[in-house]
């Protein structure tokens, strides 16, 4: 497949970036280091490139914030998506130069819509999030030691560190309310979205950090980055199970224990939990249905910036 110019693709790694630029042909490999990125992005501003990476969590994180510096159009793709392409075009050999060629004909077969650029708001409530989550993580393994635990001295460890825990993470949940009261731009994102019944603090915070889409696309394409759309699996005279597949875990599972209890306190998410009951359907699948009814829900709050009306 021949790559034309404008296209780039990156394989991104912690310790280094394969670079690949359609129109020349060529790879390079430069330290995944700000200093290192700096002449590459230079060369490619106001060159109307395209960037093409997969997400790697926070390796990718100095890419992401010299390309939205430097205005230049980039986009993040799922692994899995990139390996289904691969194959699909050929690339069965897996190296990281040679993903990194993928990746740039992939942009040009593709043509993926362009990453919005960093938000550094939503990236410190985001990393603020992370860290809370991680220590209820730990919290959650250590009560689960402490009910195995039948050894007096660990035991009184593991009584001191859960108390820790308690406090660190009550730290965390005032850093993160701490940091939308004093937003003007995602206080009142938060406002609206703790309007919705089942939509706690943590729920709002997820959402906030995690589903930069709302208020952005339709609720479709919201629903399905959730991981909340049902796909059909039908072949011939066979019609599947409808499933979802893929999509932000995270935001997934906070969406399901806001379903919890907005299944139990409120009317509109009880009916539609009750009446999938009565239809024979399990009560994961009717949560599900009730947590992608308050994803729709807080996308139409949030694109009308109208709080929930009971």
């Amino acid at each position: 497949m021949i790559i034309t110019r404008g296209f780039i693709g990156i394989d991104v790694s912690k310790h280094h970036l394969d670079v690949f630029e359609g129109g020349f042909g060529r790879g390079e490999r430069i330290a995944n280091r700000p200093e290192a990125l700096a002449p590459l992005v230079a060369r490619w501003k106001n060159g109307g490139v395209f960037v093409l990476f997969e997400a790697t969590g926070h390796y990718d994180v100095r890419l992401r914030q010299a390309l939205t510096a430097a205005g230049i159009a980039f986009a993040r793709i799922n692994p899995a998506r990139a390996r289904d392409f691969a194959r699909a075009a050929g690339f069965l050999a897996k190296t990281d130069r040679i993903d990194a060629r993928m990746l740039a004909a992939m942009a040009q077969s593709l043509a993926p819509a362009p990453a919005k650029a960093i938000d550094s708001d939503r990236q410190g409530l985001a990393l603020a999030h992370k860290r809370r989550d991680q220590l209820v993580h730990i919290r959650q393994q250590e009560r689960t030691r402490r009910t195995e635990c039948h050894d007096a001295i660990l035991l009184a460890d593991i009584e001191a560190h859960l108390q820790w825990l308690d406090v660190r993470i009550a730290q965390w949940d005032e850093q993160i309310r701490c940091l939308l009261a004093q937003c003007e731009r995602l206080h009142p994102i938060a406002k609206l979205l703790r309007s919705i019944p089942g939509i706690g603090p943590v729920a709002a915070t997820t959402l906030i950090a995690l589903m930069p889409e709302l208020d952005v696309l339709p609720s479709k394409q919201v629903t399905a980055i959730a991981g909340l759309a049902p796909f059909n699996v039908d072949s011939g005279q066979l019609r599947g199970l409808r499933r979802i597949k893929g999509g932000r875990k995270r935001v997934r599972d906070a969406l399901y224990m806001a379903a919890v209890a907005a299944a139990r306190s409120h009317d509109r998410f009880r009916t539609v939990y009750r009446r999938l009951r009565a239809a024979g359907k399990p009560a994961k699948v009717a949560l599900i249905a009730v947590a992608r009814k308050l994803l729709v829900t807080a996308n139409a709050v949030l694109r009308d910036k109208t709080a929930f009306q009971t």
